[in-house]
């Protein structure tokens, strides 16, 4: 592998891979994401960022994404397919593992909030084995939390055909801390019928774009010169301090 080439794991042969490269690992899910989006949603847009990303950063390798994660809150939906934290968990430690024998780093590029928990023991058991071994977060909660205006601008962008605009409602509005108890205890179909939390009937292609190109930037500035918090998460240093 030469010093300025990024590939794809999935298309790529064992003597292109020799170098010790970076690799980057889109984590998504496949859950429900109410009545307009699909459900590999946040699959496709961590795998878009990492693949942006790779662009920017030399001698990096996207992997095939991990299209399952731990996504029990949205179970109340039909078509929702969890694999659990613990078994996420454990699939990340093996994964990076054996990435670990022929990659220099492994970068977890993350597209739904509900793996966090498992990312981090993961990872923070990784590093403590000795590899070289982060996660980054593709977030959107700033503006709303599922399914609202920032997801469905992202989905406009990057997968237009597969939004049902039409069919787009808002959910329920109110910001985490003021609903968090009830989707622990019930999850997403506690405080939302309709799987949504925001408002995505504004949503905007250009939005969508802009979005991207600053979590693009957010995970080059991470993979770069950011460090390893105590999640396990890149930060920038004066983050962490």
């Amino acid at each position: 592998m030469t010093e300025d080439v990024n590939v794809l794991l999935a298309d790529a042969v064992w003597p292109e891979l020799t170098d010790r490269p970076l690799v980057l690992v889109p984590v998504g899910s496949t859950e429900q994401h109410g009545p307009h989006l699909p459900f590999d949603t946040d699959t496709v847009i961590a795998d878009a960022v990492a693949r942006r990303a790779a662009e920017r950063l030399p001698r990096a390798v996207v992997a095939p994404a991990l299209a399952y994660g731990s996504s029990g809150e949205h179970q109340s939906f039909p078509g929702t397919s969890s694999i659990g934290g613990q078994v996420l968990r454990a699939t990340i430690v093996e994964l990076v593992r054996s990435m670990s024998t022929w990659s220099q780093r492994v970068v977890l590029v993350n597209g739904h909030g509900g793996n966090v928990g498992a990312l981090s023991s993961a990872v923070q058991q990784m590093v403590d084995e000795g590899h070289d071994v982060a996660w980054v977060p593709c977030a959107t909660e700033d503006v709303d939390l599922h399914a609202g205006l920032t997801e469905t601008s992202l989905m406009l962008h990057l997968r237009p055909d597969s939004v049902r605009l039409d069919q787009a409602e808002v959910g329920d509005t109110r910001p985490l801390a003021d609903i968090i108890g009830q989707l622990v205890a019930g999850g997403v179909a506690a405080v939302s019928p309709n799987g949504v939390l925001g408002d995505p009937t504004r949503a905007d292609v250009a939005l969508g774009r802009r979005v991207l190109e600053d979590m693009v930037e957010q995970t080059v500035t991470a993979v770069i010169g950011g460090v390893v918090d105590p999640r396990g998460r890149l930060r920038h240093p004066l983050e962490v301090a």
